[in-house]
Formats: structure tokens, C-alpha cells, sequence
């Protein structure tokens, strides 16, 4: 059971709402942080968290060969990388690493080595084109690239480019070279990361080491608790997104080991991840809706599996019950954040996971708020608004757009989620709906207006929109509406094919409707809630 909120809260102690200050408090105990002003990488905490001498099983595993690295061999490589790094390619504090490779060993000994030393690390998805990989390069200001063979193509010509598959690479991780340690702040930017925010145009969110410091320290605390067994957590999430990549810095802090799923798994999809959860015996897991969906469909012994956390995306009700039935043993814990927000909510211990629906109680060192989102008066329990957050491990702020950043933080630091939420009588936060206009397919961000872009370039099209669909196993679909040209026979199949060749896989348009007439508002704001009812007269089914 949940500890009691602080007593400064005046009332709503089931709920974790103050009164006076309009806010709702963690109902978790404080976790006490690091000085904010003592020097401090999350790459020197992680490593003071673990014990002595270093755990004996491996810290990562490869879940396609087997390969495995000790807890010893990270820490050893960790150091001569960043060594290298310094004194043979020239790397400073404040750097921008862009990071574009698959699953790999070595990308986590790379974040490690980086952080060590103040580098900023901004991984990015390799699927993305290499039109898309430009835009990222350009916006996080990335000075070096670390990629593979398979993807260094897709990287701007001019960009230093270190391949981690090559001799080079592989020698950094046995240099001898050690510089004197660097100085680095928790409030200097440990990760450049991709989203949409709170509308359709990509930024680059800046995330502290305090971010990561803080959030590990919470997640260290629990362990302090009943565990629930974390000798295996197999990382299904990419780690090049937000949760991914904070769930390889946190297991390391943990002194998990952490199963990656890499290509040679993920090519084979939900069922290949669900293959390597049993193969392992993974005692935990990261799972996007449609894994764990399969996980209900898919006959597999995955008895020693204790703790699944799901993310990314909203799970059916009737998908959670399921699971339940069919793994009454495993606690489902749902889970709520952003890149820009860090984990804002998480369902921890067996009576949490029983409320189906929600996405668990407010994080440890987290505070929220809901507002109307017309007026920005604050509401009390049960009440629907838009949810504002404040705490620790909150961004920094998006680079270089102080637009963003105005219209995404308060004038007291509360950022806006843009996610319509409430929390209920026992603190349990619900979320509603989105007032932002992100779909989330399989877990991913797609942006519409980034797809009305690339549509309005194809030129037999006059005028487009981009629509969720809801979806049993993606959770939601891209569905255009087109206006085409007078006269234009340009067909569904031709349309998809134009976006497809200019997207990464995961943004796909997946339907096409095509229609008279958009409707906008004065100032030319699609108006997308009028736009529901064509979508849901289509049929939308295909993935």
C-alpha cells in the first residue's frame, strides 16, 4: 500500500490534493537527491549505486546470440571509451553526439562513455530517411555522429561520422589514454531528444543529468521495497526513445541485466520479442500495447516473468483484463510520461495494477496540476482538464525556440503535457484524451501536420489532413483526407506509396479518404474534431 502523502497536504489524503495550493503531491515518500549544485554526471551516480564488488551476472545480453558483457567489462570499457573519445577524437564537454544504430551492445557503453565526460547524447531512430536524419542533425546542433555501416548513408556528408561495426571503434574500448576526470554539472545537458510536444513540428528537448539523476534514484528506492524481481529486463523499447533510453541507463544503475531485442529479434516482431521473453527467462519487461497483446494470443512459457511495464501508447481495458487472466501471476504496470515530462505516473505493486484504466499514482518527487484548459483555473479531484507538471526530472527546455518553450511552460515552470487527465478520490491519474494532435502508432509519435507536409507535395493534391483511427493492435492509425486536383484520378494506392517513400515505416499513411473539402478555421487551424465522422464512415483496418 501507498505511504500517506505528507502532512502539509490539508486534505485529500487518498487523493494527494492540497487545498491550498490547488496541486496534487506524489503519495510516494520523497526520495532525497544529490545537491542541485554538486558537480555530478549520471554516469558517475549510476555507478555509485552499485555494489562491491560488482554484481557477478552480466549487466547487458544480447537476446538474438547470447553475447553477453559483465558488470566489470561495462565499467572497464565505459572508462577507455571516454578516454578515447577525448583525447583521440577530440570529443569536449557540451558536444553533441547524434546517434543513429540499432540495438547493440555497444550503444549503452557509447551513452555511458559520452555522459561521463559532459558530451550531449541525441539518439535518433535509423529508420528515419536521410531528409529526416538532416533535420534532426541540423536542430540538435550535433558536431559527430556515431552509426553503423548500414545506416552512416542516411547521415549529412559533412558530419564527422564514427562507425561503432569497425576496428577503430572497437580499439577506443581498450585505450589506454585515460584524460584527467571532467567536471560536469547535473545541470548540464545530458540528451537532445526528438518530439512532436504539443504540436505537429519536431523539437529537440534538452534533458539534465539531474533529469536521469532523479529519476534513477527513484526507481532505486523501490528496490528498496518488496521486489518484484528484476534479475532480467528485457528492454523492448528502442533505445533511441525516451523510454528506452532511460530504461538502459536505469537497469545499469539498478544492477539489472538488461536483455536487448535487436534486429536480428525484431524482425520478427511482437512474436519475436515474446520468443526472446521465454528463450531468457525475463523476469521483467518494457511492452508496447500490441506486445502485450500478443503475449495474451501467443502460447508460451514465460513462467518466470513477474513484472511487465507498458507504455508509449493506451491499452485496451478488455486487452488488460485479458492479461490478467492469462497471467494472473504478473503484475501489469501501467505507466505515464513524455519526454519532455519524464515518468510522470506508474503503477507499483499488485493492488495498484488491479485498477485497470489507469495509468498508476503520481511518481516519487513529481507534482502535478490540473487546469481548465480554457481558463487555466485549477481543479480538484475527479475533475478533467489538462494536466501540468513540475519536478525534477522536467526538460530544460526545447533548443533553440524560445516559442516552444513559452507555450509549453507557465510563468511559474509548470510545463503543459497538452493531455486531458484527471486524477480520482484514491490519486490514481486517469488520461482522458489528447488536446494535442500526436497519434501514437505502436507506441510511436507520428505527426499529422508532418504527413499533410509531404502529402501537400505530391501535385495532385490540393489540401490534406491526417486523423487517428483507433486500432486493436496498433493502438491508433495515420488515415489521410485528401482534396485532390479537378480532374485528378490519382488513386489511394498512389497516395500512400508518395508518403511511404518519404517517411520512416512507422509513419506511414495506412488509409486513405478522399473528400470535397476541409473544414479550417479563420486563422487556417484544420478542424480536425469535425473531421471524425468522415474517418469513422471509413473502413480502416489495415496495419
Amino acid at each position: 500500500m501507498a505511504t500517506p502523502p505528507p502532512a502539509s497536504i490539508a486534505d485529500g489524503r487518498r487523493s494527494g490534493y492540497c487545498e491550498a495550493t490547488k496541486t496534487f503531491c506524489s503519495l510516494r515518500p520523497p526520495v532525497p537527491l544529490p545537491p542541485p549544485d554538486a558537480p555530478l554526471s549520471f554516469t558517475s551516480f549510476a555507478f555509485s549505486l552499485l555494489p562491491s564488488p560488482l554484481p557477478a551476472h552480466p549487466v547487458l545480453l544480447d537476446a538474438a546470440t547470447g553475447q553477453e558483457l559483465s558488470f566489470s567489462a561495462f565499467r572497464s570499457q565505459v572508462r577507455a571509451l571516454a578516454g578515447a573519445l577525448r583525447s583521440r577524437a577530440g570529443l569536449r564537454r557540451g558536444d553533441v553526439a547524434f546517434v543513429l544504430a540499432p540495438a547493440r551492445l555497444d550503444v549503452p557503453v557509447l551513452y555511458f562513455a559520452l555522459l561521463s565526460f559532459g558530451a550531449i547524447v541525441s539518439p535518433a531512430n535509423p529508420a528515419l530517411t536521410a531528409a529526416e536524419v538532416a533535420g534532426l542533425v541540423a536542430l540538435s546542433g550535433a558536431s559527430v555522429a556515431f552509426a553503423v555501416s548500414s545506416t552512416a548513408a542516411k547521415l549529412p556528408a559533412n558530419l564527422p561520422t564514427v562507425l561503432l561495426d569497425s576496428d577503430h571503434f572497437r580499439s577506443f574500448m581498450h585505450n589506454d589514454d585515460v584524460p584527467e576526470a571532467a567536471t560536469v554539472w547535473q545541470s548540464d545537458t545530458a540528451s537532445i531528444q526528438f518530439s512532436s510536444g504539443t504540436t505537429g513540428r519536431v523539437k529537440a528537448a534538452a534533458l539534465s543529468h539531474r533529469s536521469f539523476i532523479a529519476m534513477a534514484a527513484g526507481s532505486h528506492a523501490l528496490t528498496h521495497k518488496p521486489r518484484y524481481g528484476c534479475d532480467r529486463m528485457l528492454l523492448g523499447a528502442p533505445m533511441f526513445h525516451s523510454l528506452g533510453f532511460y530504461f538502459a541507463l536505469k537497469a545499469v544503475a539498478l544492477g539489472q541485466t538488461t536483455v536487448l531485442v535487436t534486429d536480428a529479434v525484431a524482425r520478427h516482431g511482437v512474436r519475436g520479442v515474446v520468443e526472446a521473453a521465454e528463450r531468457w527467462a525475463a523476469t521483467e519487461m518494457t511492452a508496447s500495447p500490441p506486445v502485450v497483446m500478443a503475449m495474451v494470443k501467443e502460447r508460451r512459457d514465460l513462467g518466470a516473468l513477474e513484472r511487465v511495464v507498458c507504455g508509449g501508447a493506451p491499452l485496451p481495458t478488455t486487452a488488460a483484463e485479458m492479461f490478467r487472466r492469462r497471467f494472473p501471476n504478473v503484475h501489469l504496470c501501467m505507466g505515464y510520461g513524455s519526454t519532455e515530462a519524464g515518468g510522470i505516473s506508474l503503477m507499483i505493486g499488485p493492488e495498484e495494477c488491479t485498477h485497470i484504466g489507469s495509468t498508476g499514482r503520481v511518481s516519487e518527487n513529481v507534482e502535478v496540476k490540473i487546469v481548465d484548459p480554457v481558463t487555466g483555473k485549477p481543479l480538484s479531484v475527479g475533475q478533467k482538464g489538462e494536466l501540468l507538471v513540475r519536478g525534477p526530472a522536467v526538460m530544460t527546455g526545447y533548443v533553440g525556440d524560445d516559442e516552444a518553450n513559452a507555450c509549453t511552460f507557465d510563468s511559474e515552470g509548470w510545463l503543459k503535457t497538452g493531455d486531458l487527465c484527471y486524477i480520482d478520490n484514491d490519486g490514481f491519474l486517469f488520461v482522458v484524451d489528447r488536446l494535442k494532435e500526436l497519434i501514437k502508432y505502436k507506441g510511436y509519435q507520428v505527426p499529422p501536420a508532418e504527413l499533410e507536409l509531404v502529402l501537400q507535395t505530391l501535385p495532385e493534391v490540393v489540401e490534406a489532413a491526417v486523423l487517428p483511427y483507433p486500432h486493436e493492435e496498433a493502438g491508433q492509425i495515420p488515415v489521410a483526407l485528401v482534396v485532390r486536383q479537378p480532374g485528378s484520378k490519382v488513386t489511394e494506392a498512389q497516395v500512400m506509396d508518395h508518403v511511404a517513400k518519404r517517411v520512416a515505416p512507422y509513419k506511414k499513411i495506412r488509409k486513405v479518404l478522399f473528400v470535397d473539402s476541409i473544414p479550417k478555421s479563420p486563422a487556417g487551424k484544420i478542424l480536425r474534431r469535425q473531421l471524425t465522422n468522415c474517418v469513422q464512415f471509413g473502413t480502416v483496418s489495415r496495419l
